[in-house]
């Protein structure tokens, strides 16, 4: 986890480039002005996010609980994985923002945990590479999407007959990765669309969606409409002012996702249902900035609650 000061980190971050990927996303409609990403996201600092979770699992509506982690970290331009020290690293390092999103629920007897990561470049908010796992007490699953210009390498673990597959996806300009939506919606580095606009996009389905359906990655489309203005939202962390974007995925989902108006945008809700049948939905139960990484002494179990968990 990155755990440098501010002024231990501007050297580092002013020497690396990072290069946008051939799925970056397109340029913000409403681009920032001055440096609020820098301001908050170089502090050493987790962004923590609580959720009440709640999706349909064989049939039946599940309830359980999500965390969404946002900070920013460095990582090896050749390898694709966390540099601890930056100094002693060979190679390119470059300064990504990452989004871990753990869901924890139970279906019966057993439960499910799963967890996708997003390593986007923090000055296009470029994918660069995406995984995920799934471990519930039938077996293991592990996915991971490496972004490279030349294509997307597709890696699959997986304890199920036939689904362990390694192979390589085709370059999609402006492509939208399912686990990146949430990145990109929050529109960091500037809302991504203009109030009222619609946009269609190369889509490739969540990993979260296409593990629980047994789906293979094949891209699709993802039309995404932004409301013409913001609305008050209610959830279990209190009230806000959000965007509000409208999603339509030739998967045959339709979606909703609720973003804080004021910067920095946090994740206030999600919803993916496919007719009347709720996928995949969350609100958020509480938000704090913190170095979570040290909090793992007996007894501090108790800032959970913090995050409504």
């Amino acid at each position: 986890m990155l755990a440098h000061s501010l002024a231990q980190l501007l050297p580092l971050l002013l020497a690396c480039s990072c290069s946008p990927a051939p799925q970056g996303t397109a340029k913000p409609a409403e681009p920032l002005v001055g440096g609020e990403f820098e301001a908050l996201w170089y502090d050493g600092q987790a962004e923590m996010n609580g959720y009440r979770w709640q999706g349909t699992r064989y049939g039946e509506l599940r309830t359980g609980e999500a965390v969404a982690i946002f900070v920013t970290e460095s990582m090896g331009a050749k390898e694709h994985v966390k540099v601890d020290r930056p100094a002693e690293y060979k190679g390119e390092v470059l300064t990504v923002l990452k989004l871990n999103l753990v869901r924890d629920f139970q279906t019966g007897l057993y439960d499910y945990n799963t967890m996708s990561s997003v390593f986007v470049g923090v000055n296009e908010l470029a994918p660069l590479k995406l995984t995920f796992s799934s471990a519930e007490w039938c077996g293991h699953v592990y996915e991971e999407l490496d972004v490279r210009p030349q294509g997307v390498a597709l890696d699959v673990h997986s304890y199920f007959q036939g689904e362990t597959v390694q192979e390589k996806l085709d370059a999609k300009p402006d492509a939208l990765f399912g686990d990146q939506l949430f990145v990109w919606l929050r529109g960091l580095r500037g809302h991504v669309l203009a109030p009222g606009e619609t946009r269609r996009l190369p889509y490739l389905t969540d990993t979260f969606e296409r593990r629980l359906r047994h789906g293979e990655a094949s891209w699709g489309e993802l039309e995404v409409t932004r409301e013409a203005a913001p609305q008050n939202v209610t959830v279990p962390a209190g009230a806000f002012a959000a965007v509000f974007y409208r999603l339509e995925a030739s998967d045959g989902r339709t979606g909703s996702v609720a973003i804080e108006s004021a910067y920095p945008h946090r994740l206030l809700s999600w919803s993916w249902s496919r007719g009347a049948e709720l996928l995949d939905s969350a609100q958020l139960t509480g938000s704090q900035r913190m170095k979570y990484w040290e909090l793992h002494g007996e007894g501090q179990e108790s800032l959970r609650k913090q995050l409504g968990l």
